[in-house]
């Protein structure tokens, strides 16, 4: 069990529990004392972050962190997390770190780290981080003249602009292309509008006015009536609707309908087939529809399931050489190009199929969501799922089940929940299944 890392990186509300600046420090200066490497003379950590008001006390204490250990730091402002994953491998740094709450609101905030590959870190490597965060800090100090430099650098954005354009033929253009791009008032606001202009696409961009306080707010991804809304008004081709560290993407077509990161992920798994580019198969989560695994099964694709979070779905496909992966939610790795999510990257994967036919309800729609319903049952002791009366009932539920949907059951990450979910086209027979399993944990 791990005391920091949670599905994604620390997060967690600012000043509050251990989002502060003296939390902050130590982490810095335990994931130096992890990566520094003996063979390089000064080891380098690179920092980028979001749009919120919070990232100006923790950012400091972070790189107070490092640079007492004898890291060397770069920042880089506000920039997308796969830029810095793409830039901490590009730049050969020994890890990156991203400082951000993703999806969540403006008082919220934690960090997600970053290996010398550009990947997620593993449990494993999350767990001897905080063994070393809890250890006395003197022991990590190091002497004054070994102590680590800081420079700003203000080339992030391009530089990454860069290395997404190189992944498409010279030739690509959107010139004849009206996007609607909500940035969410996020990391992506200077990148979004910036790259898709520079292919030249007409962009209608929202969500490109941060104020610190209005990350995520009434916009972006977890708030997809904005570019519906604006799609209607402008008449554009496409609506884009990144989140508040731009690694997952929304998309509404140009009548307004809303594409999840399920549908996304089956258009593209189908067009890499087509052009023989999927290896492999597809990575889902545990949470993926149950429509999008018979589309599979229907199109002889294969198909696995990973625990929920994109650092899960890229173990997977890493384990079984799979190019291709993502989340209901819009976390969508393209492992050909990418170690993480990236909304831009997918985008741009999406647009690139877009520019000939012109219309967007062309390319989705590929399978028919199956029915699913969700019950959260509050409980006093979330083991209560482990219980001799609940595998009982849960294995009841499965057999009855069985060929028709799927359940899942497990216990809330983040609340005294249990989480009861059920899919099927036979509404029937999943409120059964459900009411099954509610009896035994209430």
């Amino acid at each position: 069990m791990k005391k920091y890392f949670g599905t994604d990186g620390i997060r967690g509300k600012v000043n509050q529990g251990v989002i502060n600046g003296e939390k902050f420090f130590k982490f810095g200066l335990a994931a130096a004392t992890y990566f520094a490497n003996p063979k390089k003379n000064k080891p380098v950590a690179i920092i980028a972050k979001d749009t919120r008001l919070s990232g100006y006390t923790l950012e400091p204490a972070l790189v107070s962190g490092l640079t007492s250990a004898g890291m060397n730091v770069y920042t880089f402002g506000p920039m997308p997390t796969n830029a810095l994953a793409m830039i901490t491998k590009r730049m050969k740094a020994n890890m990156g770190i991203m400082i951000t709450a993703s999806h969540n609101p403006y008082d919220d905030n934690g960090m997600k780290l970053f290996g010398p590959d550009g990947m997620k870190l593993s449990d494993k490597i999350e767990k001897k981080i905080e063994k070393i965060i809890d250890t006395n800090t003197q022991k990590h100090l190091i002497n004054a003249e070994k102590l680590g430099r800081v420079k700003r650098l203000e080339t992030g954005t391009d530089l990454y602009i860069d290395i997404l354009k190189k992944n498409f033929p010279k030739n690509f253009n959107l010139k004849k292309l009206k996007i609607v791009l909500d940035c969410a008032n996020g990391a992506g606001y200077k990148a979004g509008p910036k790259l898709l202009r520079s292919l030249g696409a007409k962009v209608i961009a929202i969500g490109t006015e941060p104020n610190g306080l209005n990350i995520n707010k009434n916009c972006g991804s977890t708030f997809p009536n904005k570019i519906q809304s604006a799609v209607k008004k402008y008449k554009a081709h496409i609506g884009i609707a990144l989140d508040g560290d731009a690694d997952r993407i929304i998309i509404c077509d140009e009548k307004g309908k809303i594409i999840d990161g399920d549908q996304i992920i089956a258009m593209l798994a189908t067009r890499w087939r087509k052009k023989r580019l999927l290896k492999g198969g597809v990575v889902g989560t545990l949470m993926s529809n149950y429509g999008l695994e018979k589309y599979f099964k229907n199109q002889k694709i294969k198909f696995k399931r990973a625990d929920v979070g994109d650092r899960y779905v890229k173990e997977v496909m890493k384990k079984n050489n799979f190019n291709l992966g993502g989340e209901q939610s819009g976390h969508i790795i393209l492992g050909k190009f990418a170690t993480t999510g990236d909304g831009l990257l997918v985008a741009l994967e999406v647009l690139f199929s877009l520019r000939k036919s012109k219309k967007t309800s062309n390319l989705f729609n590929l399978f028919k969501l199956t029915p699913q319903i969700l019950e959260n049952v509050t409980v006093k002791d979330k083991n209560i799922i482990n219980s001799l009366k609940c595998k009982k009932a849960i294995n009841q539920a499965n057999k009855l089940m069985k060929g028709q949907g799927r359940m899942l059951i497990r216990k809330s990450g983040t609340e005294p929940k249990i989480r009861i979910m059920g899919e099927s086209d036979n509404k029937k027979l999943l409120q059964k299944c459900i009411s099954i399993i509610k009896k035994t944990v209430h």
